[in-house]
């Protein structure tokens, strides 16, 4: 008696012969307790088998997404750490410039075959060729990081270096050129403007 009357075949009928208009919902809005109803979940899943399947399956899909971002350099799929157009300006610059870091792991090999051999002068050179080479790459980080600095705020401003700048670009420094994630979107001596 009291409250909406249920529709009828000719309502159906004259819903169904109404064309849909560009631009509108062109559906009834859904009540309040069937939404709620959709989005409830239970607190404890019941097959907690599958649970956790779905659950590492969504994560490998994840880590996935992320892996091909750090390969393709997509900036929508990189990590916080990697996001941002100073973080990309500085991924740039230090890909395109030759880095002594590089060539620090190759050098350190050396110098560990080096003092194997068991002749005071050779394990002295290899003693010396450890520190001289750990100078050098500290010396060229930090003029790599002072020119790198005078450019970010040339182009973005004083304020647009983030925290942790500096490591993030010395961690660069360090790591082989191929090896480096997200890989080198420039090639050498190709200097981000």
């Amino acid at each position: 008696m009291f409250g909406r009357s249920k529709p009828t075949n000719d309502q159906a009928v004259d819903e169904a012969s109404t064309p849909a208009r560009e631009g509108a919902k062109n559906r009834p809005t859904p009540k309040r307790r069937d939404q709620e109803a959709a989005r409830r979940q239970p607190l404890v899943v019941s097959d907690r088998k599958q649970a956790k399947q779905i659950e590492r399956q969504k994560r490998r899909e994840q880590l996935a997404r992320t892996r091909k971002a750090l390969e393709t350099g997509d900036e929508a799929g990189l990590p916080p750490r990697d996001k941002g157009p100073v973080k990309r300006y500085i991924r740039d610059y230090v890909d395109a410039r030759r880095n002594l870091g590089e060539f620090l792991l190759p050098i350190m090999l050396i110098v560990l075959a080096l003092s194997l051999v068991r002749q005071q002068t050779i394990f002295t050179i290899s003693v010396a060729l450890t520190y001289a080479s750990v100078l050098a790459v500290v010396v060229d980080s930090t003029l790599m990081w002072r020119g790198l600095k005078k450019k970010i705020v040339a182009k973005f401003g004083a304020n647009a270096i983030p925290r942790g700048a500096v490591a993030y670009a010395v961690m660069r420094v360090f790591q082989l050129r191929r090896q480096r994630m997200p890989r080198p979107q420039v090639a050498r001596g190709q200097y981000p403007s």
